[in-house]
């Protein structure tokens, strides 16, 4: 199971962390993993071609781990392009949860 955790304080996406597999399909056919993986791994390399910034990134396990945390001093329109992607991708992983709920779980941390 693919376990999504989205970081908000006061209402403000502050980073997410993902961990696990889902398992949905043989190695190198799970498109529920394959979709997780584009979907978030694109929302960071907009943050950082859009935005002008690298956040802050743990990656591990054996692909199975992402973790991204926003730096607390983003300038105002820095801060709400990033929310803009990040509130995009959370969309996108919803979507994703809405049809393959045994596979993917997001919660708000």
């Amino acid at each position: 199971m693919i376990h999504v955790s989205m970081f908000r304080s006061q209402g403000q996406i502050t980073g997410f962390e993902i961990s696990g597999h889902a398992e949905s399909g043989p190695y190198g056919h799970d498109l529920v993993c394959a979709a997780v993986s584009a979907v978030s791994f694109g929302a960071v390399n907009a943050i950082v071609t859009l935005c002008g910034f690298e956040p802050d990134v743990e990656q591990g396990g054996e692909g199975g781990y992402l973790k991204i945390t926003l730096p607390r001093d983003l300038d105002e329109l820095i801060h709400s392009k990033t929310q803009t992607l990040l509130a995009g991708m959370q969309v996108s992983l919803e979507t994703i949860e809405q049809e393959y709920d045994q596979y993917i779980k997001i919660s708000q941390r």
